[in-house]
């Protein structure tokens, strides 16, 4: 058996292999009205197509667990119980062909309302007040509101109630999106983060926000599921210059990834970037896979890689060479929904197919 499409395990569930869904941002959540962030029928065929190709885990997009902390007005969202019921449809679809349903929940702080990345000429872009850690721009983006104390324990709070709400409408598998320039990597890095309080500064200080949130959700997060973090190892930046801080580092994310472990996170899931929009990043296949099997290495802990991998072989070998337990794929799905079952055929093992496709493979 090939190592990609090995099964895993962790708490009580069991992933039929280790070829998984990344969470994709998709702008296609009502932007207005009682629906607001509500999942509709793009969701459940882009969703619902994934499970039925093969892939094992299907990772909703980053749904924001407050208004606030949308990219855009159409983004989902898990802040009430009425987003939260119309995720049924969806998670009971995907774990009807045999995959596991996830969510990936998040706060966009000072990348928030941002608008579609395509033109809408019929809806202009509406914007809000964003907040951050403090008030530090990203690159041409509106200043962002420094959080106060109180507003960053209501957050936490947000963030608790987003896991429950998920574990209510079926998701199997939870990850906290602590990467890519968000709002909790935005906590983390001292180029983001300028607060002189107990939430800044110090390494110490400045995981502060991100570990209140993980054992707030861990509180609300049921026992025997696994919950996930998406980090970015490092933000690609050199060095301290005039107008650059130092930014978060791959030490920083082993320190973090330790804690982390220590409070019941299951998975490390290892990306990287996001954090300043002119960091030098040297892309290219599997150029985020070092990262993630340090993290696996020297934590001693599960992780996943993600990142221009898009090769059978490839995939296999991560897994192999013990560099991730799993590999997320996200662009790669998006050109081919059935990259994975494909997959499967080139490394010799063929993956069960619906009966409804059964004469396609007679």
């Amino acid at each position: 058996m090939p190592h990609l499409f090995s099964p895993l395990t962790l708490r009580d569930v069991t992933f039929a292999h280790r070829a998984w869904m990344s969470p994709m941002m998709q702008f296609a959540a009502p932007p207005a009205g009682d629906d607001t962030g509500t999942p509709g029928d793009w969701h459940v065929q882009h969703l619902g197509s994934r499970a039925v190709a093969g892939a094992a885990l299907v990772m909703v997009e980053a749904t924001a667990v407050h208004p606030s902390g949308r990219s855009s007005e159409y983004d989902l969202g898990m802040w009430n119980d009425r987003q939260a019921g119309a995720f049924g449809r969806i998670t009971d679809f995907v774990s009807s062909q045999g995959a596991v349903p996830g969510i990936q929940l998040v706060h966009a702080g000072r990348k928030g309302s941002t608008g579609r990345p395509w033109p809408d000429p019929e809806r202009p872009q509406r914007s809000w007040t964003t907040v951050g850690p403090s008030d530090v721009a990203f690159g041409r983006l509106p200043m962002p509101e420094e959080l106060s104390v109180a507003d960053i324990g209501d957050l936490v709070g947000a963030f608790a109630d987003g896991a429950r709400r998920a574990a209510s409408a079926g998701f199997r598998v939870l990850e906290l999106h602590a990467a890519h320039g968000y709002l909790i990597h935005q906590f983390l890095s001292p180029h983001s983060n300028h607060r002189t309080d107990h939430y800044g500064g110090s390494l110490e200080n400045r995981m502060r926000f991100a570990l209140e949130v993980v054992d707030a959700v861990r509180g609300t997060w049921p026992d025997h599921l696994p919950l996930f973090v998406r980090v970015s190892a490092t933000d690609w930046l050199a060095g301290d210059t005039d107008d650059v801080r130092p930014g978060w580092t791959v030490l920083d994310t082993l320190e973090l990834a330790g804690r982390l472990k220590r409070r019941g996170v299951d998975l490390i899931d290892v990306s990287s970037g996001g954090s300043a929009p002119d960091a030098a990043i040297p892309v290219g296949p599997s150029y985020q896979v070092p990262f993630s099997a340090r993290v696996r290495k020297e934590i001693e802990m599960p992780t996943a890689a993600v990142g221009l991998i898009t090769d059978p072989h490839q995939a296999d070998g991560i897994v192999a060479d013990g560099e991730a337990d799993a590999v997320f794929l996200a662009r790669v799905l998006l050109r081919n929904p059935s990259w994975i079952r494909q997959a499967a055929d080139e490394l010799g093992h063929p993956l069960a197919h619906p009966a409804q496709y059964s004469r396609a493979f007679r």
